[in-house]
């Protein structure tokens, strides 16, 4: 089977990171935060300002996609997966920059680094604009481990997914939709 993974909130726990840096930047910054738990993007999510969720990226960005860990068992499984044939292709939207200065224009390097560093095996990275489902349907991906309430639905219409759970995605279920809580569970379910 070709299954397609996402990176930010499958492979890497972005809630947790936006909780943790994202207040941590907004006490450092003076800044008040309200959280919304069932908000996905980061300014909905800690309500403040898009500028200021700007200015977070910008300071916080190299490090999520150089040096943030991956999920337990994420590079584990997948190797399981490869091992029993299935072909991985890493799905992501992380080709719209959003680096600063001497690091512009290095997201796909460090991607591709970050990937190799944490283990994670793959056939073919895919990076996307916009909606994900026609480069899901273009690659002929068989099932896709995405967390997005946006990608989830849209994808669902067509293709199996595992709903990687967080608060965000808590109320997003369809036909097509499975959810999964950790990696294991994600193995689990494609055994099945």
């Amino acid at each position: 089977m070709r299954i397609g993974i996402d990176i930010d909130g499958v492979l890497t726990d972005i809630e947790k990171f936006l909780y943790d840096y994202g207040i941590k930047f907004c006490v450092e910054s003076n800044l008040e935060y309200n959280l919304n738990l069932e908000e996905y993007d980061e300014d909905k999510m800690l309500g403040i300002s898009y500028e200021n969720a700007d200015k977070f990226w910008n300071k916080y960005l190299k490090y999520y996609a150089t040096e943030y860990k991956v999920r337990d068992f994420a590079a584990e499984i997948i190797s399981k997966l490869k091992k029993e044939g299935h072909e991985i292709y890493i799905v992501t939207a992380r080709n719209e920059d959003g680096l600063v200065g001497e690091d512009y224009g290095k997201m796909k390097e460090f991607v591709s680094k970050w990937l190799k560093e944490n283990h994670i095996e793959y056939d073919k990275i895919v990076y996307t604009e916009g909606s994900k489902l026609p480069y899901c349907v273009g690659n002929y991906i068989e099932l896709m481990i995405e967390d997005a309430p946006k990608n989830v639905r849209e994808i669902s219409s067509k293709i199996p997914v595992l709903c990687f759970n967080n608060n965000y995605n808590a109320k997003v279920e369809g036909e097509n939709i499975t959810r999964v809580y950790s990696w294991y569970d994600v193995y689990n379910k494609i055994k099945r």
